[in-house]
Order: C-alpha cells, then structure tokens, then sequence
C-alpha cells in the first residue's frame, strides 16, 4: 500500500474516530427526548390556578426586521408564537432616528398573542436597558446617561430593565430589573467547534435539546441580582435576544426565500426558556395587567424546554396573610412559611439574600417556616434528566421579600 494511502486511510479513521462522542451525544439527545415525553404524562395540577391565580407564559427580548438587526418577519413571528402556545411577545426593537420602531412593531392582539411593543436602548455611559411600552423619540435617549434615561422612561409610566448584566456599570441607577439569564449571551459562552459539531449530528432532529444541553447557570449574574435584593425591590427574567438571523439566506427584496437554513427561528427559541406571570384570576389579560405582574415581580423563569412548567408556585404566609413570589409580607407573629410547590417532581433549592438555606430530596412541594427578614427565591433543578439539568435550574423564581 502506497504512502499516500496509508495516509489518506489514517485521516478518515481520525475523523471517523473524532465523530463517535458526537454519536453517543445524538443518542443521548435521543434519549432525553424520550424522558421529557415522559414527564409530560406526569404533570401534576395548576397549582396557580388553585390559588386564585392564571398562569400567562411568553417571552421578553423579541427583535423583527425593523431595527436593522434581524431578518425575522412579522408572518415567522407570529407563527412562531402561535406555535409555542404563548400568551404574551414583548417585543424590543432596536431604535431609529428615522422613525419609530416601538410604533411600527407588533402591537395588541395577533392570533390571540398579546405583544407589547419596547425597545432596546443604550445610553452614552454605556448601558443597555430594555423599555416597554416604547415611546415617541426613544432613540434621543442614547444621548444622554443612565441616571436621566431612567428619569425619562419612568416619567413615561414605562419599565426600564437592565439587559445583558455583564457589561452593564450603573448599579446604582433606578431601574426595574435585570435579564439574569440571556440567549444570546448563553450562545457566546459555548465550545463554536464542540457546538458546530452537535448542530451537524443533532440540530435537525432535536433543534431546542441540542440548544438546551449547552446552557450555563448564570452565577454571576444571579449573584449580582442577590446582592441588589438585599436592600431594594428588583425583579429578574429571562430574555430570549430572538432575532432569527443565523444561518444561511437566498431571496430577494420581496421576501422570497428560495433557500432558508436558519438556526434560530422564533419556532425554536420561544420554545426554550419563557416568563411565567401570574395574574389574580378575576383580572382580566391584558396589556396593562401584564405590565402590572411584570412591575411587581410575580412571574418567574422557566426552561420549558425540559417540561412545562405551569403550575409552579412560590408563596408566603403569616398567618394573617399570604403573597406570592415579587411580594412583600411582614413577620407578623415572628414567623413566615414559604410553600414552594411544583408540576413535576423535582430539587428545591430555597435562597436568602444569596445564600442558600434550605435544599430538599425529590419532591413537588416544600413548606419552610423562616424567622429572618429578607428577600427569598426558589429554584428547581430536574435531577432525573441528569447533566447539565442537575446545575442548570428549571424553574427560577422572583423573590419574596420579607419585612
């Protein structure tokens, strides 16, 4: 056998060996699959809706074609919403000095979705926030700091939230929240070649697993949130940073698509992670209710991606009254107890101020009575669908505040 056989033979045992982990993760891809089908039969009651409370899920952080960053359309939103069963789309297009995104977006009702129009906006110290409802003459905001773009948006009666945390520097500014947890940057974090290789072996069969299985809990930015928490009321979310522009396009200016290989449709990302808001159940759904939720903190984060996670619910009591996750309660009687129930069976984890003080076995609901103030969060990890599920909550609430 001649040398360059030899060699050629040995590159293609190489590559073929290289490919056998890739193998093994499209079967274990495989394999969640199976298991999350699985928990779908098990899902237990609405223990919101038990409560008083209706569960309303969808996404903050959705971009269209109009700020200049996306080739999304508003027909492959709309579809992609309708798709996931969502109730609510917060949209935050990039400003323009030329007209108003907020305005030209999707707004109200569209295939019973509510959308919320918003923008995306930086300010000339740096820092990005996201502002819904939008409003005339957002773009001018980029002109000035963060201390008077807070000034200005809340003047406006409109919610200012802080957007990817890791570069942001005004923590002592006025605003409403922070994105703990983000696609997009979820997305810098990955191995591109380790990544490139599951897309090849698992994207087409299992899109949002293979996306999921390379999520990372965002430590520092849940540590940042914690450590606000101690002294102010501040509520945390996921974004999903949806453009649907990775990929491959062929068409025209007419929108014709003659080849379109995208890996990030709306259809794939919205199915990932959402916002839970609960609402009383006497209030009507709409868009000032949701914004009312959102402002006050009762909504929660959730991988729904792993198994559907309406039907959680983080409550407080004192005997003489009971609130939920985002609100505040006194120790009334020097004692508090937090129920923490669930649709699956799950690990609780229960945190004060950032520490953890309280961890449970396998189970759907925790009762722990408290005897400090402070502000309380719950997180719940589904053990049973093993890495990276383990360390990568399912569920993340807002917190409790206690006085």
């Amino acid at each position: 056998m001649k040398l360059r056989t030899k060699i050629l033979l040995g590159i293609i045992c190489a590559f073929i060996f290289s490919q056998i982990p890739f193998f093994i993760s499209r079967w274990k891809t495989g394999n969640l699959a199976s298991q999350i089908a699985g928990l779908s039969t098990n899902q237990k009651q609405n223990n919101s809706l038990n409560s008083g409370y209706s569960n309303y899920q969808g996404i903050i952080h959705a971009h269209s074609f109009l700020g200049g960053h996306s080739t999304g359309t508003f027909n492959e939103l709309i579809n992609g919403a309708k798709k996931n069963d969502l109730d609510f789309v917060i949209m935050t297009e990039h400003p323009s000095e030329l007209f108003e995104t907020s305005e030209s977006t999707l707004r109200g009702i569209k295939e019973d979705i509510l959308f919320v129009s918003g923008n995306e906006v930086s300010s000339n110290d740096g820092n990005r926030f996201l502002v819904f409802e939008g409003f005339p003459k957002i773009a001018s905001l980029g002109k000035i700091d963060s201390v008077k773009l807070l000034e200005e948006v809340h003047a406006r009666g409109s919610l200012a939230v802080a957007t990817y945390p890791e570069k942001f520097k005004a923590w002592n500014s006025d605003f409403d929240g922070i994105e703990v947890f983000s696609l997009h940057t979820n997305a810098k974090k990955m191995n591109p070649v380790i990544f490139l290789l599951d897309l090849v072996w698992s994207y087409r069969k299992y899109p949002e697993l293979t996306l999921a299985q390379h999520f990372v809990y965002p430590d520092s930015n849940l540590a940042k949130f914690d450590e606000l928490a101690k002294t102010r009321k501040l509520i945390l979310f996921a974004g999903t940073d949806a453009h649907s522009n990775l990929g491959i396009h062929v068409g025209d200016d007419a929108n014709n698509k003659y080849f379109d290989l995208k890996f990030d449709r709306y259809e794939t990302i919205f199915r990932l992670v959402r916002t839970h808001v609960l609402i009383p159940r006497e209030n009507a759904f709409d868009k000032e209710s949701l914004l009312k939720a959102l402002k006050a903190g009762n909504c929660y984060i959730g991988l729904d991606v792993l198994s559907d996670t309406r039907g959680f619910l983080f409550s407080a009591s004192n005997g003489a009254e009971t609130k939920i996750l985002g609100d505040e309660i006194s120790l009334a009687g020097g004692a508090v107890t937090l129920t923490v129930s669930a649709p699956q069976i799950s690990r609780f984890k229960i945190f004060m101020d950032g520490e953890m003080v309280y961890e449970s076995g396998q189970t759907n609901r925790v009762d722990f009575e408290v005897k400090k103030a402070g502000s309380y969060r719950a997180e719940l990890y589904l053990d049973v669908l093993g890495k990276p599920f383990d360390s990568m909550p399912w569920i993340i609430s807002n917190p409790i505040f206690i006085k």
